[in-house]
């Protein structure tokens, strides 16, 4: 059921054919971050198995402090204590951090271009019908010298 779920996800977040670069990239970056927090989650429990002080002994712990860590939240409720559980909250720290840029780098993207479009929409209209009235002065210019030959 999971990998369908994921096959689907990762198909809507990136099969848009209308999306930009930038969007594209923030939407694989968030499918990413998705795929990071459930691995490292199942991952530092994993490596916190049977260690001394371990307080990330279950699966919904362990996605809460994935959450949190990914976020740079830190409440500090839940934390890894071995050098494996570490690396791990490393790894999901660092996509955290970088996915969440990218979304919000797109995100600024998609306004100041939308902003761009609303300001130099008007403009360009005004350069288009400029040209077409110079092309219409010309056709009006080559039909008044072929009439003037007749």
């Amino acid at each position: 059921m999971l990998p369908g779920f994921l096959t689907r996800a990762f198909g809507v977040l990136l099969g848009r054919e209308g999306r930009s670069l930038h969007l594209k990239a923030a939407g694989g970056a968030t499918a990413v971050l998705l795929v990071v927090m459930l691995l490292g989650s199942w991952a530092v429990v994993a490596a916190e198995d049977g260690a001394r002080r371990a307080n990330l002994t279950s699966y919904p712990k362990a996605l809460w402090w994935s959450v949190e860590t990914a976020t740079t939240v830190g409440y500090g409720d839940f934390f890894p204590v071995t050098w494996w559980g570490r690396v791990v909250g490393t790894v999901v720290m660092v996509v955290g951090i970088t996915t969440y840029g990218m979304v919000t780098a797109a995100l600024a993207t998609w306004f100041v271009a939308r902003e761009q479009r609303r300001r130099h929409g008007h403009q360009l209209g005004a350069e288009t019908l400029h040209a077409v009235h110079e092309r219409f002065d010309r056709l009006e210019e080559l039909l008044g010298a072929a009439r003037r030959r007749d």
